[in-house]
């Protein structure tokens, strides 16, 4: 800011910092998906990803340029396959750590006069609805044009399932996408990887789905990982279907990312694609992502557990 005195300039410098994050690692190349592990102020880490292409959420053009962040580090919830709760739960992230992801990794891909990010999914780290006022917070400024301008349609709120706060959702304003992190299509299965459903079963989960669904009248997405023998046969499609066709929602189905430590492995290509068909020959909107990623720790939270090991090695 060459309008400030020196002595000014040095003065700011001393006093606030430009960012309440640090870059610590950074994995992929700049034409694909390309996941940045942060260092924050108290020496806590946290991941985004920036995904090149349009995250097959809704069918977009593949010119977007999606990124996915994280709410909390560590989480409380505890579902089996996942890699970000496998440390515990340390604690909320602040709204300036929320934002933050966004404008580092735009000041990363150094393009100059056009934002490099134009859609968010908040599904990192953390269960967003757990954070639900400072990801508010945060989010306000993101949309505002004052802020990043980033549409509330391009924004995309991921949930494992807390009923209260989906109503709350609904209630709000904005029009934000909503996503349930699904991988069941009954109890039984929900009941054994996600202990969430305990406490809001599908039947209360669906309803307040719904209830969103019709304040919002936009498109909801239920994401479904495919884990072998556990939510891969051909007895999940029909309730899967069902409810999507209740919601009026679209399955994105996610190959699983193995995690170091946990007992899971993907279907084979031939159940993913036998599971994919039944869904699209019941007249469900269905996308069969084949994950992008898979060689950069792709899972939510590896990495950060695989730096924290070494970190504690050495």
């Amino acid at each position: 800011m060459t309008n400030l005195t020196e002595s000014l300039r040095t003065s700011l410098d001393e006093t606030f910092d430009f960012s309440t994050v640090e870059l610590a690692r950074k994995q992929g190349d700049a034409d694909t998906t390309q996941k940045f592990l942060w260092k924050l102020r108290d020496g806590q880490l946290v991941e985004s990803v920036l995904i090149p292409a349009s995250p097959a959420l809704y069918g977009d053009a593949s010119d977007r340029h999606t990124l996915c962040v994280s709410t909390q580090v560590g989480c409380a919830y505890g579902c089996t396959f996942c890699a970000s709760g496998l440390d515990g739960f340390k604690r909320n992230l602040e709204p300036a750590e929320i934002i933050d992801q966004v404008l580092a990794v735009e000041r990363a891909q150094g393009r100059a006069g056009e934002r490099a990010i134009n859609n968010l999914v908040i599904m990192g780290m953390g269960e967003p609805l757990a954070n639900y006022d400072n990801l508010m917070a945060s989010l306000e400024i993101l949309n505002a044009e004052w802020g990043t301008n980033i549409g509330a349609r391009k924004i995309t709120i991921s949930t494992s399932g807390l009923v209260p706060q989906i109503k709350k959702l609904a209630a709000q304003p904005r029009q934000y996408r909503l996503a349930i992190s699904l991988h069941g299509a009954t109890d039984a299965v929900r009941d054994r990887i996600m202990p969430i459903n305990r406490k809001y079963p599908l039947a209360k989960l669906a309803d307040a789905a719904e209830e969103y669904q019709q304040a919002k009248s936009g498109k909801l997405t239920l994401e479904y990982i495919l884990i072998a023998g556990v939510n891969d046969g051909l007895d999940q499609v029909l309730p899967l279907a069902q409810l999507a066709h209740r919601l009026r929602a679209k399955v994105n189905l996610i190959p699983y990312n193995h995690v170091d430590g946990l007992e899971w492995d993907r279907p084979d290509d031939a159940i993913q694609d036998a599971f994919h068909e039944a869904l699209i020959s019941r007249g469900t909107l269905t996308t069969l992502r084949r994950e992008k990623g898979h060689d950069i720790d792709a899972a939510c939270g590896q990495l950060r557990l695989r730096t924290e090991k070494e970190l504690a090695s050495t």
